[in-house]
C-alpha cells in the first residue's frame, strides 16, 4: 500500500515516541526527523534508517514529498514554523501549546476541521477528558464541566512544569469549544508517588437533563472510540449521577513504545497525533477515487 510521507520536528521524548508509532502505521512513512543539535533523538532516527537534519525546518520545507509534519518542539518555535509550513503546502499537526490552528480531538471533531492546514492537539488532559465531556453533553447537555488531571511527577518534564497555566487555560477552553460545555475549569496535579501513578482524570459535569442510562451508554461508546487509537484508555469509574451532577474517572496507561507506561499523559497526545495523521493520509490516498473522505473507523 502507498503511504504518505511525513516528518517530525523536535526529536525529544515526544518526537521519539512519535517515531515508534509512525513506524508501525500502515498509512504514514517517516521520511525525516529535524532538530537543531546532534541529539539522542537524532541518533535514534538515524538508527531506524530515517533521514535526519540538524539544520532545523529548512530541509523539510524543501522536500516536496513530505506532506504532513508533526511539530513536537514548543509554542514559540511553532509560531515560527506554522506560516512556513503553510506556505510550503504541508499540513502541520501541532503538539505544542501554540494553538495556531483549531483544536482537534479525533473522535469528536476531526471530520469538522480536516481541511485546515494546521491542527492543534490541545493538551494531554484535553485529549483524555474532552471526549467524555462531549459524550455527556450530546445526551444530557453540559452546563459546567470541571476536570482534574493527575499525572506522575516523573512524566512531567520542564515544558509541562513551565506551562501549567497554559495547560489549565487551554484544556478548559477546549472543554467548551470542542466538548460543548457552557462553562469549564481544568486542574492539573503532579503526583510524586513511587512507584509512579498512571494518568488519572476525574471529570465532573453539571447536566441539564440528568438521565443516567443515556449518559452511561454515551460515555461507554466514547471510551471504545478512544480505545481504537489509545488501547490503555480505560473507564476506571463509570458515570455516577447525583442529582444533576455526573462524576466519572478515566485512567490512561501508555503503550510503552518509547516512554514508560505510566506516562499516559504523553502517550495519549502522541497517539492522538498519529490518529489524526493517519486519517488525513487516508483522505489524501483516496483523492481521485469514489470517496474523498469517509468514516474509516469509530475514531472519526
Amino acid at each position: 500500500m502507498d503511504k504518505i510521507k511525513v516528518a517530525i520536528i523536535g526529536p525529544g521524548n515526544i518526537g521519539s515516541d512519535l517515531m515508534y508509532k509512525i513506524r508501525r502505521s500502515p498509512y504514514l512513512q517517516l521520511e525525516m526527523v529535524a532538530g537543531i543539535v546532534e541529539s539522542e533523538g537524532i541518533k535514534r532516527a538515524r538508527s531506524f534508517g530515517v533521514k535526519t537534519t540538524i539544520e532545523g525546518i529548512g530541509p523539510i520545507l524543501e522536500d516536496e514529498d513530505i506532506k504532513i509534519v508533526f511539530d513536537a518542539t514548543g509554542a514559540k518555535p511553532h509560531l515560527q514554523h506554522a506560516p512556513l509550513l503553510k506556505e510550503a503546502g504541508k499540513i502541520a499537526i501541532d503538539l505544542t501549546p501554540a494553538a495556531v490552528g483549531p483544536y482537534v480531538v479525533p473522535p469528536v471533531n476531526l471530520h469538522e476541521v480536516a481541511e485546515e492546514p494546521n491542527l492543534n492537539l490541545v493538551t494531554c488532559g484535553g485529549q483524555a477528558t474532552v471526549p467524555i465531556v462531549h459524550a455527556i453533553n450530546r445526551v444530557a447537555g453540559a452546563r459546567y464541566a470541571e476536570i482534574v488531571a493527575a499525572i506522575a511527577s516523573k512524566s512531567a518534564g520542564p515544558g509541562t512544569r513551565q506551562n501549567i497555566d497554559e495547560f489549565t487555560q487551554t484544556t478548559a477552553k477546549a472543554l467548551r469549544i470542542v466538548g460543548g460545555a457552557q462553562k469549564s475549569k481544568a486542574i492539573i496535579i503532579l503526583n510524586p508517588a513511587e512507584p509512579p501513578i498512571m494518568m488519572t482524570n476525574t471529570v465532573y459535569v453539571e447536566v441539564e437533563k440528568p438521565d443516567e442510562k443515556a449518559i452511561r451508554e454515551s460515555v461507554l461508546a466514547m471510551v471504545k472510540e478512544v480505545q481504537s487509537y489509545v488501547p490503555g484508555y480505560k473507564l476506571r469509574v463509570p458515570p455516577i449521577l447525583d442529582g444533576n451532577k455526573v462524576t466519572t474517572i478515566i485512567q490512561v496507561e501508555g503503550a510503552g513504545d518509547f516512554l514508560p507506561k505510566y506516562s499516559g499523559n504523553l502517550d495519549i497526545i502522541t497517539a492522538a497525533a498519529v490518529a489524526v495523521g493517519e486519517r488525513l493520509a487516508q483522505r489524501m490516498l483516496k483523492k481521485g477515487g469514489v470517496a474523498v473522505w469517509e468514516k474509516q473507523s469509530a475514531c472519526i
